[in-house]
């Protein structure tokens, strides 16, 4: 997909688009083609210029060099990479991103009653002991158990990813087809609302990643003094989304069961249906992009059951078990040999 940042300000071609989009939309794509066509043609007259005037070549010290176009930095990959200067290791990190303080509680409890069974044993008649191949039996099925979860949240995780990128790849080639393609060779160029039209499309396209992570997250915004959802859906959506859409394009069904990756992909499909019928499209080229348009369908279908779809009761409950049965008998395996140093050890 096309992403500029800089430029002349952009202007909407019909007074219901947005006059003050993101800053990562702001461009016009019909704009953009003319500046690389006016770009490649002053060089080429540049180009001819300089030949036709160029002195003879008598040494390589007398050549008047042309100075090359300085060609201004840019770094597309910069805000894509999520990696960012630590200031602690992983390992010493305890409260953003780890789960020590949703543990805390079950710890504090098997750490006092690890410090219960060595004062018995130290202060009572009784040896609360365990044989060691005991604690080592279910050190191997909570170690497996583990092992299943995590290799099954990361195949979730990953899973994801490669959705995200599906919608990704699909968005960029429908971009790059509506702008390049939004045309027909024996007709008139395209009238100012025909164009509006375009890119209203490639804004819906832009939006529907927005949308994807919004809707998944459960992530919106409602404004204030905005009216209720029954009666609108538009003040539920973010500000990057309302701005992008623009208030034809704001108005949601989502109370009625509706989602709005799913509304956007309608008004798309429509587009290509209107470009086919003009001549913009023909027939095997309109079939590509809807089945472009069905992959991203899918692959949201398929992020949204990972992100419905629950742990089974049975598995959860049969885990909460095993992990205290296993948290339970740690004391009486540690007690005979570490004395009060198992507390330390069953906590941790």
């Amino acid at each position: 997909m096309v992403l500029l940042s800089g430029g002349p300000p952009w202007q909407p071609a019909t007074p219901h688009l947005r006059s003050h989009p993101p800053a990562c939309f702001m461009f016009s794509p019909f704009q953009l083609t003319q500046q690389i066509r006016n770009s490649n043609q002053q060089a080429l007259y540049q180009d001819t210029q300089s030949h036709s005037s160029r002195p003879k070549r008598e040494s390589v010290t007398t050549n008047t060099m042309r100075p090359r176009p300085v060609r201004r930095p840019t770094k597309p990959m910069m805000n894509r990479a999520r990696r960012k200067p630590r200031r602690m290791p992983l390992v010493l990190r305890f409260a953003k991103g780890s789960v020590h303080s949703d543990i805390l509680l079950p710890v504090i409890l098997h750490a006092l009653f690890a410090a219960l069974i060595v004062y018995i044993d130290d202060f009572t008649p009784y040896t609360p002991h365990l044989p060691g191949s005991i604690t080592s039996s279910l050190s191997i099925v909570v170690g497996l158990l583990l092992v299943f979860r995590n290799q099954s949240s990361y195949a979730r995780f990953w899973s994801g990813q490669e959705n995200l990128t599906t919608i990704c790849t699909n968005i960029r080639n429908l971009t790059r087809t509506f702008l390049t393609c939004s045309y027909a060779a024996n007709k008139p160029e395209p009238t100012p609302a025909e164009r509006a039209e375009v890119e209203e499309a490639v804004h819906a396209l832009l939006a529907v990643v927005y949308a994807v992570k919004n809707t998944l997250q459960w992530e919106w915004e409602h404004s204030v003094g905005a009216p209720d959802l029954e009666d609108s859906g538009s003040g539920s959506l973010k500000p990057e989304l309302r701005e992008l859409l623009g208030p034809k394009m704001s108005q949601t069904h989502e109370f009625e069961g509706l989602g709005l990756p799913v509304q956007l992909t309608m008004s798309i499909e429509a587009f290509i249906k209107r470009s086919h019928d003009r001549g913009w499209f023909h027939s095997p080229q309109a079939s590509q992009l809807s089945v472009q348009l069905n992959s991203m369908v899918a692959a949201y279908g398929t992020m949204e059951t990972i992100r419905l779809t629950p742990i089974p009761v049975a598995y959860l409950i049969h885990t909460k078990q095993v992990l205290a049965l296993y948290g339970g008998i740690l004391p009486f395996g540690f007690v005979e040999s570490m004395q009060w140093w198992a507390v330390v050890l069953v906590s941790l």
